[in-house]
């Protein structure tokens, strides 16, 4: 026998002689019991959003129709200012989802932390144009009201998603 033999012999004998099957067997839940568990604890995500601007200014921090705007740290689907509608309105044909996601953005302009409100705009097909996916602050969907990999298009509105605007709503102490 090699030297690992020996060891793996000698560890398995001796957990042998001092340990139950039931008590292995409790420790064995009580690891997997935790194991589940440990995703579901909270997790700040406050910081992210400031970690996500580098030192320089990104090329388009104040182009509403790029995925480097400032406020679409949160925002996950198609820009509806690329879609016939604006950053802050939904296209003709469409309405906003009464329901909306928050996320906390780094306006570089003037250094500052906003609040801003996302909602789905529905009613049309997806626009296909203007795509972002930016995950800065989301959580996970057991916080759904910060998630943005959510459909939002129910709440009384047509389910079908087309595009998502974004709302400065207060700046974030």
């Amino acid at each position: 026998m090699n030297w690992f033999d020996k060891l793996f012999l000698s560890s398995a004998s001796k957990l042998a002689a001092e340990t139950s099957r039931r008590s292995f067997i409790a420790k064995l839940g009580v690891v997997a019991a935790g194991g589940m568990v440990l995703p579901l604890l909270p997790v700040a995500r406050f910081g992210q959003a400031h970690a996500a601007i580098p030192d320089g200014v990104p090329a388009g921090w104040n182009d509403d129709k790029t995925c480097d705007y400032w406020a679409n740290c949160a925002t996950d689907g198609w820009l509806c200012s690329c879609c016939g509608g604006t950053s802050t309105d939904c296209p003709p044909g469409s309405q906003p989802s009464p329901i909306a996601w928050v996320g906390t953005c780094l306006n570089p302009g003037d250094g500052k932390a906003y609040v801003v409100q996302y909602n789905d705009c529905c009613g049309l097909s997806a626009c296909g144009r203007c795509f972002c996916n930016r995950n800065e602050g989301d959580t996970q969907k057991y916080r759904p009201q910060k998630s943005n990999s959510v459909t939002w298009c129910y709440g009384g509105v047509d389910s079908t998603y087309h595009c998502t605007v974004q709302r400065v709503i207060a700046l974030a102490e």
